[in-house]
């Protein structure tokens, strides 16, 4: 009995010794441990998106959503306990964060195949960004994604509350909200083309489409019937109206022809000569330009504040702390 308890001991101490515990985030984290933990999360949310399109959105937002709060751990994917109330009831979140059901199913099947958890639902969030984005926009927006997160063990609906920018936010605001989170401008440009994808409440940018003056007319008219003055707060419409399911750089040319549907969003153009017109002029027409940018400015925020090494944990389920 003695000598079977020290072979299980002997396993488990093996186990754990094999799993990658570096401080810095790699590439290639995954491939000796469990080399078919990416390909199995690209199978999952190709068909998720093939069901739905708009999930691609969905899981990209997470991943934002997760980062810009206390740094990419996974604490976005936390419900309430009695020890803290986590970032899905805050205000940018509430009714709108979408794609969990995909990341469980993801889970799931990459701790079945890995035969334990070795994945971490921080680095499932990374993963599943950037293959929605290549999905949906083509091999152009690849990139490798650097692994080795390891989850939170507590999350903040105040944190949240104060970390996200809201869809009101100026510019200014913008870059300071991107500037604490150690990004700059580039980055706020580059990030912001995400909305060329997804859709958006009525409640997000229905004070944009019946008082802002930098809006086309006949673009604030034609949304006035999908959201009302009053009413249909959760009536949606699409983030960039030309192409809204292919990601792409669409997004900026609207933003030249004030065609932001989100307050925020045609802060980045008011055609005044500033570095940020000149990015969106320059997205706007080079889609090389914008996916070199793009992918650089999701690997700078992929590396916020992760925890790594024996900080943290590995989740079992998503939801919930081991």
């Amino acid at each position: 009995m003695a000598s079977h308890l020290q072979y299980l001991l002997v396993l488990a101490i093996a186990a754990f010794v094999i799993i990658p515990s570096h401080a810095q985030l790699t590439p290639d984290f995954y491939d000796k441990v469990c080399p078919q933990a990416l390909p199995i999360i690209k199978s999952i949310v190709q068909r998720a998106i093939f069901r739905e399109r708009r999930l691609g959105a969905s899981l990209l937002r997470l991943h934002f959503h997760d980062c810009f709060v206390n740094g990419c751990d996974g604490s976005v994917l936390l419900d309430d306990t009695p020890n803290f109330i986590g970032e899905k009831s805050a205000l940018p979140n509430i009714g709108s964060i979408r794609g969990l059901k995909v990341v469980d199913e993801i889970k799931a099947a990459v701790d079945k195949a890995c035969k334990r958890p070795v994945v971490s639902c921080a680095d499932i969030l990374a993963v599943a960004a950037r293959d929605s984005v290549s999905i949906l926009g083509g091999p152009l927006y690849w990139y490798k994604v650097l692994l080795g997160r390891r989850d939170a063990t507590t999350a903040s609906k105040d944190a949240a509350n104060s970390n996200l920018p809201p869809p009101f936010f100026s510019f200014s605001q913008l870059l300071s909200n991107f500037q604490s989170h150690g990004l700059d401008l580039k980055d706020l440009v580059a990030l912001s083309g995400a909305h060329t994808i997804g859709l958006a409440q009525c409640s997000t940018f229905r004070n944009r489409i019946y008082n802002d003056t930098d809006i086309d007319p006949k673009f604030a008219s034609s949304l006035q019937g999908t959201c009302p003055k009053s009413g249909g707060d959760s009536n949606l419409a699409a983030l960039d109206r030309a192409t809204p399911t292919r990601f792409d750089t669409s997004y900026y040319t609207a933003l030249l022809s004030k065609r932001g549907l989100l307050h925020s969003d045609q802060e980045l153009f008011k055609g005044d000569g500033s570095q940020s017109d000149s990015l969106v002029q320059l997205y706007s027409k080079n889609p090389f330009a914008f996916a070199r940018d793009f992918k650089a400015s999701m690997t700078k925020m992929g590396n916020m504040k992760p925890l790594t090494g024996n900080v943290g944990e590995i989740r079992i389920n998503c939801r919930k702390v081991n």
